[in-house]
């Protein structure tokens, strides 16, 4: 019967750890392992999934016409825009009428957090209680408008008994909602002209 010491028990443990890591294709823990891939590999980050928002501007200028100031600027806002929460915008503004007529008044907010067809719906019905609409007259049918390059919903609604007088649009899209009072117009007219008033009032 042979005898070995301790410590050659301890080196003999060892080698055949050693050998059945090598054989099973283990490696040791102190190894060098590749680290696991980073949890927002192949994501996008938060900044950039809200790169693409779109804002409102206070521009002078809107479609060809000008923002009323002095006596003729917007002193209150025409529709309730709904609850305002923290990072939202609201921009309100009156511009004169190619006609020189009464002013387009115009009202909108952005960084929107809920579904912005919702939201504009709201501006829908406050505009119309702006306007005294009677509703015993019905709600005014929302018609679609061409939207242009901007994209989104664009909808405008003839809140009137004849073919012409007040006329209210309005756009939707990723993150902002709008609309505007156009007073004796059509639906498409007024649509031609929001659109184009869209493209200096938001980017």
């Amino acid at each position: 019967m042979f005898r070995t010491s301790r410590g050659s028990l301890r080196l003999t443990a060892v080698a055949a750890v050693l050998a059945a890591a090598t054989a099973t294709g283990c490696q040791p823990e102190d190894a060098a392992v590749p680290p696991p891939p980073s949890p927002s590999a192949g994501t996008a980050s938060p900044s950039a999934a809200t790169d693409g928002e779109r804002t409102l501007v206070d521009a002078e200028e809107a479609g060809g016409l000008r923002r009323h100031t002095g006596d003729g600027a917007a002193t209150d806002v025409p529709a309730d825009p709904g609850e305002m929460r923290d990072g939202m915008r609201l921009v309100v503004g009156n511009f004169a009428a190619p006609d020189g007529g009464d002013p387009i008044r115009f009202e909108g907010v952005d960084h929107v957090p809920e579904d912005t067809n919702e939201r504009r719906e709201h501006l829908f019905r406050g505009m119309l209680d702006h306007i005294e609409w009677d509703p015993e007259l019905g709600q005014p049918e929302a018609r679609p408008v061409d939207p242009g390059p901007l994209g989104g919903s664009v909808e405008c609604l003839l809140a009137s008994i004849t073919e012409d007088g007040n006329v209210i649009c309005g756009w939707a899209d990723e993150s902002t909602a709008a609309v505007a009072l156009f007073p004796d117009s059509t639906v498409a007219d007024a649509g031609k002209l929001f659109v184009a008033m869209r493209s200096d009032l938001e980017r």
